[in-house]
């Protein structure tokens, strides 16, 4: 087993927490076994993270920050840590996300990340093969905080009707996944409206792409391909990104109607029928 302290703290904030628990943790002269018994898991979880073997969650820093009296500090470095684990080339992206004041995204396959369910993102990041399924998971839904601060971005949502009808995960995965936009359309600061088929040609034809817009910095277009994202300040590119979200916009269900849409798509498609219908 590796030893913890051959670990260098300032290779990455992955390195730094594992070396901190485990310096905390010994000055407060607790075995991996007892601090375990404390916040409720095992000695070997404890060890894992303190060797970096596995990616800790932000109810566990909670937990450790209650007992040893830490002052919120490993609640402060796990969003740091989560956020390390997205890819290399999506960082960031999602570094600008959590600074954004205004978000606009138009998605033509899936959910856009910050609205996903967890067993969604699941399937959606399973499909990528993705080796790295719970690290990448456990920074998907980290990033989904920014939605619960005070003051959240405004987060503006156009969803071609294709996602909605696009099984991903299954009946279930998706029936729980519409029924949270729903819930989530309610949200002050969170539209959602839908591109519906019948809309024809339009400027998202192209693919996925995302505007963010500051209090203090240039405004942003990203998008992505299958290998990386891709990520300019351009003023011109942003004077047309931002012309083809208002053309979109324009053509896309209101906000009420695409509630509406949404929820009839799950009652349709998702709905529950072993619920409603008896055993034969």
């Amino acid at each position: 087993m590796v030893n913890i302290q051959s670990l260098d703290p300032t290779a990455s904030p992955l390195d730094y927490y594992g070396w901190e628990l485990r310096r905390q943790r010994e000055a407060h002269g607790l075995k991996q076994g007892q601090l375990g018994e404390i916040i409720f898991c095992t000695g070997s979880l404890i060890g894992q993270i303190e060797t970096t073997k596995k990616v800790p969650t932000r109810d566990f820093s909670e937990r450790v920050d209650a007992a040893l009296g830490t002052d919120g500090l490993f609640s402060r470095l796990i969003g740091l840590v989560l956020r390390s684990q997205l890819p290399t080339w999506f960082q960031p992206y999602a570094e600008m996300e959590a600074k954004a004041a205004y978000i606009s995204t138009y998605q033509a396959q899936v959910v856009y990340g910050l609205l996903q369910t967890e067993e969604y993102a699941r399937a959606v990041l399973t499909a990528g093969k993705n080796e790295q399924l719970d690290r990448l998971l456990a920074a998907r839904i980290e990033r989904q905080r920014i939605l619960d601060w005070e003051r959240p971005p405004l987060t503006l949502v156009i969803l071609d009707e294709a996602v909605l009808h696009r099984p991903i995960g299954g009946r279930g995965v998706m029936r729980r996944q519409l029924e949270h936009l729903v819930e989530l359309g309610t949200h002050r600061w969170i539209r959602i409206q839908v591109l519906p088929l019948t809309a024809g040609e339009h400027p998202g034809l192209a693919g996925a792409f995302n505007i963010l817009r500051f209090e203090d910095h240039p405004d942003v277009f990203y998008t992505e391909d299958m290998m990386a994202g891709h990520m300019t300040a351009n003023p011109d590119t942003i004077k047309e990104a931002s012309l083809h979200y208002a053309h979109l916009q324009a053509a896309a269900l209101s906000v009420r109607d695409s509630a509406a849409l949404i929820a009839r798509v799950v009652e349709e498609r998702y709905e529950d029928r072993t619920e409603r219908d008896p055993v034969a």
